[in-house]
């Protein structure tokens, strides 16, 4: 069973729009909890829902991270085509 925390991530990343980006940091905060990036990364990870859109978490860099793969293809080849 999910934790409210989780379930409040999920609510966060689905809202992620086309084409941009939410760092997991920026995730935790939004989902109630400034120092939750480590478990918004495990949430990520785990993730098997395909209307989350879990490549458009990233890193505080910038950079990307460790995308599960669900979609079939790499973070960086879903976040270009979002970006067309």
């Amino acid at each position: 069973m999910s934790s409210l925390f989780s379930k409040k991530v999920k609510e966060v990343v689905q809202k992620i729009p086309k084409g941009e980006t939410l760092s997991y940091k920026d995730v935790a905060s939004l989902a109630g909890n400034i120092n939750g990036a480590r478990a918004v990364a495990r949430i990520m990870s785990q993730n098997e829902d395909l209307t989350i859109p879990c490549h458009r978490v990233i890193k505080s860099d910038g950079t990307l991270a460790g995308y599960n793969g669900l979609l079939g293809k790499s973070q960086r080849e879903l976040l270009d085509e979002e970006a067309l």
